[in-house]
């Protein structure tokens, strides 16, 4: 093993290859816990009451740090519903105009359409396991 002057590892391995342990905390936040420490709803009251007093700065950390921007949303439109692959023009014309008429985001849209396809596949399976059946069958 050759290695480089002040390199003491070979290429791609480290000192500690399995790395930092799940959970464990550096000693910086430890020491801005300690620092914190019973002090945090007297601080977070502050932040509250700069942002109502119209601090923007602790308005936004307000709104970002108590209430976390949500990732998804329950959305409501009608669907028509999908029993066999006959039934899927309707589905993605249903989708297509609830996007056009701004009832779904079309991140919305594609997520619900990938859901669709999905069960589509599963109809599709399920048909041709029952036509398997019936060949089988036919056979015997």
């Amino acid at each position: 093993m050759t290695t480089l002057r002040g390199k003491p590892f070979e290429k791609g391995q480290t000192g500690n290859p399995t790395g930092r342990p799940k959970g464990a905390r550096s000693r910086a936040t430890l020491a801005f816990e300690q620092l914190l420490d019973g002090e945090g709803d007297a601080i977070t009251r502050k932040a509250i009451e700069l942002a109502k007093d119209g601090n923007p700065q602790a308005l936004r950390m307000c709104l970002d740090r108590l209430l976390p921007p949500r990732k998804d949303r329950t959305v409501n439109f009608d669907l028509p519903e999908i029993t066999t692959t006959a039934d899927l023009p309707r589905a993605t014309s249903a989708l297509l105009q609830a996007v056009a008429a701004g009832d779904l985001t079309p991140a919305e849209a594609s997520d619900i359409g990938k859901a669709v396809d999905a069960h589509v596949r599963a109809i599709e399976a399920a048909d041709l396991h029952q036509r398997l059946l019936r060949i089988e069958a036919h056979q015997q």
